[in-house]
C-alpha cells in the first residue's frame, strides 16, 4: 500500500501548463522577467515550469535612474535559458504595439 500511494503522489505532482508554447516555437518572442528585465529571440525550446531556452537573444537595457523605464539600449545575449520562475509575460514579437491606457480619463484640450 505504501507504494501505491507514493505513485499516487508522483500523479498529483505533475505539472500541465496553462497555455501551448509549441505555436511559438522557433518564431520571435518578448518575454518580460520579475524585476523589470526584458528581453526577445527565438524560442527554441520551453518545459512545464516555463524554463525558456532561447536564441539570438537581445536584452533590452534600463534607465539606470528609473529602473522600470527601457531605454533605447540593447545588449546581444545569443542563446540563453530564462528561468521559468522569473517569467512575467510572454508575447509575439511581432504583431505587438504598445496602446493608450484605457483607465486613465484623457484629459481634453
Amino acid at each position: 500500500p505504501a507504494d501505491k500511494n507514493k505513485k499516487r503522489d508522483k500523479d498529483k505532482k505533475k505539472k500541465e501548463s496553462i497555455f501551448d508554447l509549441s505555436k511559438y516555437i522557433d518564431k520571435h518572442i518578448r518575454v518580460k522577467f520579475q524585476g523589470g528585465r526584458e528581453a526577445s529571440g527565438v524560442l527554441k525550446g520551453f518545459d512545464p515550469l516555463l524554463n525558456l531556452v532561447l536564441d539570438g537573444t537581445t536584452e533590452y537595457m534600463r534607465d539606470p535612474d528609473d529602473q522600470y523605464k527601457l531605454t533605447e539600449d540593447t545588449r546581444q545575449l545569443g542563446l540563453v535559458v530564462c528561468r521559468g520562475t522569473s517569467v512575467v509575460l510572454i508575447c509575439p514579437q511581432d504583431g505587438m504595439e504598445a496602446i493608450p491606457n484605457p483607465f486613465i480619463q484623457q484629459q481634453d484640450g
